[in-house]
């Protein structure tokens, strides 16, 4: 006990931190969706969490990550939904298409189980609806609840980064006193 004591304040509050950022992006969106647009929240919300990071650095490193691998999704789960009949296969190939083309084409790791997650958001959304068109609609619609998600956690980042500054991490601080080896 007296250890987890001694870890909250090592670590500069940061989980503290990262729970206030989590707060208030989840009030916002709540707020946004729920409230204005009468949608529920937890495709953006999730997106959120996984985009907020307490460093700016890592948040937008998390967010451009998240939002070309969301794009790559949207794009190959509408490809599959407008081609062809409906099917219940289409959610397993378009899965594993987007996790080829993040892999292969895009090549931008961090957060690449996006792409596959987000075309079954697509698919799962066009399957369900009795239209193409209607599909494409609530395809689309889920991808822009996860865009909003992802610029809420870095845009909460960012503000918190001005209200409560935080101290380089402990890892580049070390990196930042060590000769570089090639000098």
């Amino acid at each position: 006990m007296m250890k987890a004591f001694e870890r909250f304040f090592e670590d500069d509050l940061i989980g503290v931190r990262f729970a206030i950022n989590v707060f208030i992006g989840t009030a916002a969106l709540w707020l946004i969706l729920r409230g204005i647009a009468d949608k529920n929240p937890i495709w953006a919300i999730a997106s959120m969490i996984a985009a907020s990071e307490p460093i700016v650095k890592n948040a937008v490193r998390m967010f451009r990550a998240r939002i070309i691998n969301t794009f790559v999704g949207c794009v190959v789960g509408l490809l599959f939904l407008v081609v062809g009949p409906p099917s219940e296969w289409k959610l397993p190939l378009a899965i594993s298409a987007a996790v080829l083309v993040s892999s292969y084409a895009v090549r931008v790791q961090t957060m690449w189980r996006q792409a596959p997650i987000t075309a079954a958001i697509v698919i799962a959304a066009g399957l369900t609806s009795h239209s193409k068109l209607t599909g494409v609609e609530h395809g689309i619609d889920k991808v822009g609840e996860v865009a909003l998600g992802c610029v809420m956690g870095l845009l909460v980042s960012w503000i918190m980064s001005r209200i409560w500054p935080l101290p380089e991490p402990k890892s580049e601080m070390l990196a930042a006193k060590t000769p570089d080896a090639s000098s």
